[in-house]
């Protein structure tokens, strides 16, 4: 299994990504921030439907601060999902706020309402790390998928993305024998190509999501990222392949009992398409976060260069040794796929 540096450094923003994030309307000004939710009284362990602790923990707060920091957050959500409609506030509330102590960021997660229907959405409040940023952004360019997220200050807002955690679907679903066996292969196929290609590492089971999507007569699945705090950071190529995660072991099994070789090169080849598709689509907003990021440091200088050695061999390119950075690093990885 790749070894992770499980006490990453937090970078900050830079002025390069700052500006990019302003250009493209990613930055917002908000009611409330990271630093404002951590004066809370005490916490309480929030345990799942079936007793089990989750390892988020429910925040309480004193009454005298509780009206100010919900209507905040109603406001906070207003500018995430709807441009800042404040109307949507009068049937929406604040059900809970946790904290997830375990977390290298130590994430608040809050809960909100529909009073009419009971409906119920989160969003989460966190300390901006520029490593999460591009990774949230690259997901956002690169990848199947759209994310929203803000950034205000130091304080990260962003989207949560539904779905079945890896290792969930691994526990109900694969030892249930209720899936596809083909589908999922093939999806975790184009999700370990994507992974490496954008340089995300760190993508074991409890870090993506499975997604089940009715497809006619059949079902079809997505596996998306949901942590980003590991883009772009580590020095080994391994580290950016799930395939190499003894919690993906399952999946790996499945892509080695369904898919054949030949297959399996097809939807490399599939995934790698759609990637270069992407890139012509937002070939400017692309353009200018590279250049963000080969101008920022976000990994140790030892990192850069023993990932760029590694991937030099892998693709057997000398483009890669010439990497200073993350950022050229990344560049360099996207240029061969365009080549």
């Amino acid at each position: 299994m790749p070894h992770i540096s499980r006490k990453k450094q937090i970078y900050k923003i830079g002025s390069h990504l700052h500006q990019y994030l302003r250009h493209h309307g990613r930055q917002s000004i908000i009611p409330i921030h990271y630093p404002d939710l951590k004066n809370f009284k005490e916490s309480i362990t929030l345990f799942d439907k079936k007793g089990k602790d989750t390892l988020w923990e429910i925040c309480i707060y004193g009454p005298e601060e509780m009206e100010l920091i919900h209507h905040s957050l109603l406001k906070v959500y207003a500018l995430l999902k709807v441009g800042g409609d404040m109307k949507v506030l009068d049937h929406l509330g604040v059900d809970r706020i946790d904290i997830c102590l375990y977390g290298n960021t130590l994430p608040f997660r809050i809960r909100i309402i529909n009073k009419m229907n009971d409906n119920f959405d989160y969003f989460y409040i966190k300390n901006a790390d520029a490593s999460r940023i591009y990774g949230l952004e690259l997901e956002h360019l690169l990848s199947p998928n759209r994310i929203s997220y803000l950034v205000s200050g130091n304080t990260l807002i962003e989207e949560h993305i539904a779905g079945i955690p890896g290792d969930d679907f691994i526990k109900t679903y694969v030892a249930g024998n209720n899936f596809n066996g083909t589908r999922i292969a093939k999806e975790f196929v184009k999700f370990n190509e994507r992974c490496l290609i954008r340089l995300l590492g760190d993508m074991h089971s409890s870090n993506f999501v499975v997604q089940i999507m009715p497809d006619f007569d059949e079902t079809s699945y997505r596996i998306r990222a949901i942590d980003f705090d590991q883009q772009s950071f580590e020095g080994r190529k391994n580290i950016y392949l799930p395939q190499f995660y003894k919690q993906n072991k399952v999946f790996l099994e499945l892509v080695q009992q369904y898919i054949n070789p030949q297959s399996m090169l097809q939807y490399q080849h599939e995934e790698q398409a759609l990637m270069i598709n992407r890139m012509k689509a937002a070939r400017w907003p692309i353009q200018n976060l590279l250049d963000a990021m080969s101008k920022d440091t976000i990994a140790p200088e030892e990192n850069v260069f023993a990932l760029g050695e590694e991937l030099a061999i892998y693709y057997k390119s000398k483009r890669f040794l010439k990497a200073k950075n993350m950022g050229q690093l990344l560049k360099a990885s996207l240029l061969h796929l365009l080549k």
